[in-house]
């Protein structure tokens, strides 16, 4: 049962170094803003540990911790929220696992392969989806100017978008004609970048390779080899010739074009439409302990994926990830993706107002259908290397992905008034079908076998 206290609270929001943002100039501004003091009632629960410290990786994607905490969401709560930056994703999973971290920012997949067999084993869960969308596929000068020719263009000589693999295909035959394999890069075996730049590739037809317990880097009878590289790192490990492109959150693609040392040729968006991305996890053990705690934790970041979504946020949103103890770079190539844009080439920037979501389109609702699009991926690459029946997959997932503590929270915050009863979504955890794909094969999460047997690269069940 929930302990919980009515108390009205002012709550004061402070600027900090950065908070306002000039779209117009493209660049931070350190000034004071006006404080603002509001009051609302609140509903705190009972909390059973109140001292936390939540994990991230530099990447715009963990805004729902930063804003969380800036904006005083966690405070709210009766939260004292420690969020420290991690080095790498397999560190991130291992603290939280071992208990250093109470939680963190993590890849989608992470708990999920916890939980199926897949690596490091342990029992995760996640109450919260941070986000949708997110991340792009960028290849390096050398090879845009090799695919630009295959690519259609507009009226106006511009690249037609969504790029396909298929203007890729040219290329790769003529790196292993040249005696060069052709290397790619992404964050981790069990990313969303890894599944993504495999069903692109795979969606023209290119074998990204498959994993076995021999083969752990996943590149049996691969036709582009794929490497795990930290997202930070990833403009730096192109430019030098390392890798040829890269699947990656931003704001590592904008990044390359803010170089002058890449192009990114399509986004997840592109790859699949409104796609889960990272989630927040914590121990099943945490949750059991500390119910009050997980259900707060989660009220403060729901508000906060709603105030990231709210019109004239984002400038600020942008202020506050450039600074040093969150993402950490510039505004300006933050504000490339995070303000509702996203430039491909130098100077081709298109709107694209849901490459960065994370209220919209119920974006925080942990649904079972989008866990078991991880698993269908993992069976078809082969890190699950047995044939599950498709009772498995629902099964598996329900241990993970928590809607019932998103609820709980969800309630509350409509009960506060910080939320509306129509932002709590009515189903059974699964999403309808969608065919929303660049591949247009439909996914149902309902008929994962059918699904994974629907691929023509990939195994089949």
């Amino acid at each position: 049962m929930i302990s919980i206290k009515k108390l009205t609270t002012h709550i004061s929001l402070f600027a900090t170094a950065a908070v306002l943002f000039s779209c117009g100039g493209g660049s931070s501004k350190s000034t004071a803003e006006t404080e603002a003091v509001e009051e609302s009632s609140t509903i705190q629960l009972e909390i059973e540990k109140p001292q936390l410290t939540f994990g991230f990786i530099k990447l715009t994607d963990m805004a729902p911790l930063a804003i969380a905490k800036e904006l005083g969401f966690f405070e709210d709560e009766g939260l004292f929220v420690t969020i420290e930056a991690q080095s790498n994703w397999k560190n991130v999973l291992d603290r939280v696992i071992d208990g250093q971290l109470d939680g963190s920012h993590m890849l989608a997949g992470q708990p999920i392969a916890a939980g199926a067999g897949f690596g490091r084993q342990a029992e995760l869960v996640t109450p919260f989806s941070m986000d949708l969308n997110g991340n792009g596929i960028t290849v390096s000068n050398e090879v845009w100017s090799k695919m630009k020719p295959n690519v259609p263009a507009d009226g106006e000589g511009k690249p037609v978008h969504p790029i396909k693999a298929d203007a890729l295909v040219p290329v790769i035959k003529e790196y292993k004609d040249a005696g060069k394999p052709f290397k790619m890069g992404m964050v981790f075996p069990v990313s969303t970048h890894n599944y993504e730049i495999r069903y692109w590739l795979a969606a023209a037809g290119v074998n990204p390779g498959y994993y076995s317990a021999d083969n752990i880097q996943g590149q049996i009878d691969a036709e582009v080899l794929l490497s795990v590289t930290p997202p930070p790192q990833m403009p730096a490990t192109l430019e030098a010739g390392t890798i040829y492109g890269y699947c990656v959150g931003e704001p590592w693609n904008q990044q390359a074009v803010f170089k002058g040392i890449g192009v990114p040729v399509t986004t997840n968006y592109d790859v699949w439409k409104n796609n889960p991305e990272k989630v927040f996890v914590m121990t099943k053990k945490f949750v059991e302990q500390y119910p009050n705690t997980a259900v707060a934790v989660t009220k403060a970041l729901i508000r906060a994926g709603k105030w990231l979504d709210t019109p004239g946020n984002r400038p600020k949103a942008v202020g506050i990830l450039s600074m040093p103890e969150y993402v950490g770079a510039d505004s300006v190539v933050i504000a490339n993706s995070m303000t509702g844009t996203f430039e491909f080439e130098k100077g081709d920037k298109r709107s694209m107002p849901d490459f960065n979501v994370f209220f919209r389109y119920n974006a925080t609702y942990p649904f079972y259908s989008d866990g078991i699009w991880f698993l269908t991926q993992m069976r078809r690459w082969g890190q699950i290397p047995e044939t599950k029946p498709a009772e498995w997959y629902g099964e598996t997932i329900k241990d993970i992905y928590r809607p019932d503590i998103w609820t709980k929270a969800a309630e509350l915050l409509v009960e506060e008034g910080n939320l509306e009863a129509s932002d709590i979504p009515q189903t059974d955890g699964y999403k309808a079908p969608t065919s929303d794909f660049i591949d247009g094969i439909t996914y149902d999460g309902k008929d994962p076998i059918g699904y994974i047997n629907s691929f023509p690269v990939g195994n089949k069940d």
